[in-house]
């Protein structure tokens, strides 16, 4: 049975319930010792609020979402992506969360050329790699499914997040961030997990819905979809993960409407009986 003191709750599950200190006071009422936290509900509150606030309800930030979107072909605007990362990272520093959830970026319509989107992108995360060691901060590289692939992500499998971390070279600071409604359908995934290994930083739990009715806005709770998350979690602790499971469920048509501390219940039931 999954141990509940590494079961974490990412914002994005109760995302529309509450704030972040609320969430934190929340996840602390419940029994539980691990955040993970949003960074535009961290801006409202204000990292040293944050600090605080987590100290204060014994509550670990297990990660922060997220940093990127750099594949920009405009050098201005790429640049100014850069800046506001190195800026993530060091909110995360403040608030003692090891890692950041790198999204890459989408395709830039102006030149319509996915594969230099991913070689900038590649480059760019280099480039953020000193900023990161400096503070202490690693840079979890998250694969986001396809269909997300022209706006949000070029980064969509296991083994282009390994080839990217071979080609950054900087096994102390950059890492795999694996989410399970991101990755379950990849035909090559037993394989990437077993070679990402301790790469891997971050650990991403929901359900995929067989009447999924918004790609990126209903995931479902553990258990009521038709992931493997048994066989997802022997995956990832075969590899060597011991870290925090942060359950990210963003669920506009059901768990967002529903009492969010009763969304924690049943998360940790499910965390339990289903994972």
């Amino acid at each position: 049975m999954p141990d509940l003191k590494r079961l974490s709750i990412h914002q994005a599950t109760v995302m529309q319930q509450w704030n972040l200190r609320q969430a934190i006071e929340g996840t602390a009422r419940a029994g539980l010792s691990g955040f993970s936290v949003w960074r535009d509900k961290l801006a409202e509150l204000g990292t040293k609020e944050a600090a605080k606030v987590l100290d204060g309800a014994g509550i670990a930030a297990t990660g922060l979402s997220f940093a990127g979107l750099i594949t920009s072909a405009d050098k201005g605007e790429a640049a100014k992506a850069l800046d506001e990362a190195r800026r993530v990272f060091d909110e995360a520093a403040a608030i003692k969360a090891p890692s950041v959830v790198f999204v890459a970026g989408g395709v830039d319509p102006r030149d319509k050329d996915i594969k230099a989107a991913r070689a900038r992108a590649v480059e760019g995360l280099a480039k953020l790699v000193p900023h990161a060691r400096a503070i202490g901060v690693k840079i979890a590289l998250e694969p986001l499914h396809p269909m997300i692939c022209a706006h949000r992500s070029v980064l969509s499998t296991i083994k282009l997040a390994n080839e990217w971390c071979d080609a950054v070279a900087a096994e102390d600071v950059v890492g795999i961030a694996v989410d399970t409604y991101a990755l379950w359908w990849d035909p090559e995934l037993e394989q990437g997990i077993a070679r990402a290994g301790k790469r891997i930083l971050a650990f991403h739990l929901s359900d995929w819905l067989v009447d999924t009715q918004d790609l990126r806005l209903d995931r479902g709770m553990m258990g009521d979809g038709v992931i493997d998350l048994k066989g997802f979690r022997r995956m990832v602790e075969k590899a060597g993960y011991t870290g925090w499971d942060e359950v990210e469920i963003f669920s506009a048509r059901n768990w967002w409407k529903r009492d969010p501390d009763e969304v924690v219940r049943v998360v940790k039931e499910r965390y339990e009986t289903a994972t």
